[in-house]
């Protein structure tokens, strides 16, 4: 790997300075196979066929994403299935939707190299409005909330010892969920339901607070989200019972994807 300035651009993708993110941890950077993919890995995913698989072209098309978040980007939605057929999935945190369902906010790394100007969503052709909002919040976050790349954050909690969840789901997110929900007239599945109570109820964990790394503060406020759900399971389970996704309760198990 090439040697990187304090000041850089982290390349595991979290948009943080490198002195913030994965100075002294190099070795997982390495581990995780980080840095710049091929073009010919890249343009593997950008040639995919574009795909409007349920109310995906008219949220994208009800959007000004640089109005929203000052930066210019497109949004190309790739089916999910031929996604995962290619070798360049399961890098770098992603595989963890059900085969077949869901989406997933495919790593900028993987795509900027052939096309720069687009970030790409793989989503099945059974794909809902929650879980449609829930990838669109991801890419809203990235672009103009807490700049964290999903499915970065498990290498973070494993040191620390919290859910991983609570890690890819910050306050930022939070908020464009709530966001994309109310312009959509969206009726979220049960764990986005949770996501969003824990947003209105000012729990989520800041972007700023996750930048930083630091063990305590973190550790500390993912506790207060574990006694907050304890603290309100009757409450919540009431709200989600009749929701999409519903399992029982949710403490412990909140916010997936």
């Amino acid at each position: 790997m090439k040697k990187i300035g304090r000041n850089d651009p982290c390349p595991c993708g979290s948009g943080k300075k490198f002195k913030h993110c994965h100075l002294g941890k190099e070795g997982e950077l390495t581990l995780e196979g980080m840095g710049e993919f091929s073009p010919e890995m890249s343009a593997g995913i950008t040639t995919l066929r574009n795909v409007c698989y349920g109310r995906s072209q008219e949220m994208t098309e009800g959007l000004d994403i640089k109005q929203l978040t000052g930066v210019a980007a497109g949004v190309k939605f790739i089916d999910l299935n031929e996604y995962k057929g290619l070798a360049v999935f399961n890098q770098r945190g992603e595989g963890q939707e059900k085969e077949g369902t869901g989406g997933v906010f495919v790593n900028v790394l993987k795509t900027k190299t052939t096309d720069p100007d687009n970030l790409y969503i793989a989503i099945s052709p059974e794909i809902g409005d929650s879980a449609l909002v829930h990838q669109l919040a991801h890419l809203l976050d990235y672009l103009g909330g807490s700049k964290l790349m999903p499915g970065l954050a498990k290498p973070l909690s494993f040191d620390i010892g919290i859910l991983v969840e609570h890690i890819e789901h910050p306050h930022e997110f939070g908020y464009w969920l709530d966001y994309l929900q109310n312009k959509f007239d969206v009726q979220l599945d049960a764990d986005d339901t949770i996501i969003s109570y824990l947003y209105k109820n000012e729990m989520l964990i800041k972007g700023t607070d996750i930048e930083k790394q630091d063990k305590v503060i973190l550790k500390s406020k993912s506790e207060r989200i574990m006694r907050f759900l304890s603290e309100k399971s009757s409450e919540i389970d009431a709200v989600i019972r009749e929701l999409t996704g519903y399992i029982g309760s949710r403490v412990g198990k909140e916010g997936k994807g």
